[in-house]
C-alpha cells in the first residue's frame, strides 16, 4: 500500500495552464529528498510533482521516511515555495492522484537533517509488478534510487533521471577529494543506464558529455515569479535588520556549509564595506558553517532558515544577491533573486550564465576568478542606487521562466524515453 499524503507547493494560479492529456501517465517519481526538507533539489522536485499533478497526471513520490518531519499537517509551506495549494485544480484537491512511498534511510554525513535512501528493491518490485507505471523518474542517485534504477531495467520499464547535485565536486569540500574519480565513475555509469539525463544547462552538458555521459537532455529550472515578487519588500523587515530606505541590503542565501565559496562571500562583503560602511549582510539557511561565519561577520544578520511567503520577503528587502559557490548543478537561488527584483552577483555559470546578462540584471564573474568577483561587488555598491534598476530588468526575465513550461518540456523527455525502449531496446 502506498501512504496517501498531500501534496505542497503547487505553482500559481497563472501556472495552472497545463493541457490535460487524453491518457493521463503513471509517474513513479523517486527521490532522496522532498518537502517540508528544505534544499533546492526537495523544492525544485516539489513543483515539478505539482506542475504533472496539475496537467492530470498521477504521481506516486518514492522517498526516505523523514522522522523530524513526517507526520507534520499537510498545511505545511513546501520548502522556498511556500505555497499551500488547495482550490482550482490543485494537487490538494485531487488527493486520490498523488501518493507517497516511504522507506527506510540514514542520515548523511554532514547533512544530519537528511536522509540517505536504502535500497527498496524488493518493495519497488512487488509494487511495479502489480501496477507498472508508464514512466520511472530518478531525481537523485543514492542507493535508493539505483535500486529504483535495477528494477525499472528488469521489468522493463522507461527511466529518465536527473543530474541535480554535483556530488563530485562536493568530495573535496569533505576531506575525500581522492574519491573524486570514483564519485564521477559512478554517477557516469548510473546515467549511461537510463534513457535519458535531465541536465539544467547547456555548460554543464557540454562538461559531463567529456566525462563520458550519455544520452543528456537540458531542462532549466522555473521559477513561482508571483510567490518572488517585488512588492513583498517590507521596510520594516529591512529596520529590523538595521537598515533604513538609504541602506545597502546584501543577502547570501541557501546552505551555510564549506561547498558554498563562504570565504569569497566575507571578503566581497569587507570589499562592500570599503564603499558602504553601513551596508548590511543578511544570511538567510543554515549549515555546518555558520559558527564560522557568524566568526567572520560578527555583525551580519543571520536569520536562519525561511520559507514560504517569508523567505520571498527575505528576497525582496533585500538589494543585491551575493552567490560565490562554484560548485552548484544550477543555483536556484538565482532565479529567485531575480524575481524578486533584486540584482544578482555570481560566477557565469549555471542559471547565472543561463539568464544573467551582466550589467543588464547585475553582474557575472569568469568561473573561480575571486578577483573579479570582490571587484564587481565593489563596484556595485559604488553605485547601489543603480541595483534596483538591475534588479527591475533581471524581474522581467524571471516572468518568463514559469514551469508550465518545464513541466512540458519533461512530459515530452518521458515521451521520448518511453519510445526509445520499445524502438531501440535501451533497456533490455
Amino acid at each position: 500500500m502506498l501512504d496517501g499524503k498531500v501534496i505542497e507547493g503547487a505553482p500559481a494560479k497563472s501556472e495552472q495552464n497545463i493541457p490535460h492529456p487524453a491518457r493521463p501517465l503513471r509517474i513513479a517519481l523517486v527521490t532522496e529528498t522532498y518537502p517540508p526538507e528544505i534544499n533546492g533539489v526537495a523544492s525544485t522536485v516539489a513543483q515539478l510533482v505539482a506542475g504533472l499533478l496539475l496537467a492530470g497526471h498521477f504521481v506516486e513520490v518514492t522517498r526516505p521516511r523523514q522522522p523530524k518531519v513526517d507526520g507534520l499537517p499537510t498545511t505545511t509551506t513546501s520548502p522556498r515555495s511556500g505555497g499551500k495549494g488547495g482550490g482550482d485544480g490543485s494537487p490538494q484537491s485531487e488527493p486520490n492522484r498523488f501518493s507517497e512511498r516511504l522507506t527506510s534511510g540514514i542520515p548523511i554525513p554532514r547533512y544530519p537533517e537528511l536522509k540517505l535512501g536504502l535500497p527498496a528493491t524488493h518493495r519497488l518490485e512487488r509494487d511495479w509488478k502489480a501496477q507498472p507505471p508508464d514512466i520511472v523518474h530518478i531525481a537523485t542517485e543514492g542507493p535508493l534510487g539505483w535500486s529504483a534504477l535495477r528494477v525499472a531495467r528488469r521489468l522493463g520499464l522507461p527511466v529518465v533521471s536527473e543530474f541535480r547535485t554535483n556530488f563530485h565536486a562536493y568530495s573535496a569540500h569533505y576531506g575525500i577529494g581522492p574519491l573524486r574519480r570514483w564519485v564521477l565513475g559512478y554517477l557516469r555509469h548510473f546515467h549511461n543506464r537510463c534513457a535519458f539525463t535531465m541536465v539544467p544547462t547547456a555548460g554543464l552538458v557540454a562538461e559531463l558529455e567529456t566525462s563520458g555521459f550519455e544520452r543528456l537532455k537540458v531542462v532549466a529550472r522555473g521559477v513561482d515569479a508571483s510567490r518572488f515578487h517585488p512588492s513583498r519588500r517590507s521596510q520594516e523587515l529591512r529596520s529590523s535588520w538595521g537598515a533604513g530606505p538609504s541602506t545597502l541590503v546584501v543577502v547570501a542565501v541557501g546552505r551555510v556549509a564549506p561547498e558554498k565559496n563562504l570565504d569569497l562571500l566575507v571578503s566581497a562583503f569587507r570589499k562592500i564595506r570599503t564603499v558602504q560602511p553601513d551596508a548590511r549582510l543578511v544570511v538567510v539557511g543554515d549549515g555546518p558553517s555558520r559558527v564560522w561565519l557568524e566568526t567572520e561577520t560578527p555583525d551580519a544578520v543571520f536569520a536562519g532558515r525561511r520559507l514560504g511567503e517569508d523567505l520571498a520577503a527575505h528576497y525582496a528587502s533585500a538589494d543585491l544577491l551575493l552567490f560565490p559557490s562554484l560548485t552548484e548543478t544550477f543555483g536556484n537561488v538565482t532565479l529567485e533573486a531575480m524575481a524578486s527584483g533584486v540584482a544578482v552577483l555570481a560566477f557565469d555559470y549555471g542559471a547565472a550564465g543561463q539568464s544573467v546578462v551582466s550589467g543588464v540584471h547585475g553582474w557575472t564573474v569568469p568561473y573561480g576568478d575571486r578577483s573579479a568577483f570582490e571587484r564587481a561587488a565593489e563596484c556595485a555598491a559604488a553605485d547601489w542606487p543603480h541595483l534596483r534598476k538591475l534588479g527591475s530588468q533581471g524581474r522581467q526575465v524571471a516572468e518568463t521562466m514559469a514551469w508550465t513550461e518545464i513541466v512540458a518540456e519533461v512530459l515530452s523527455i518521458y515521451s521520448e524515453a518511453a519510445r526509445s525502449v520499445r524502438c531501440r531496446g535501451l533497456q533490455t
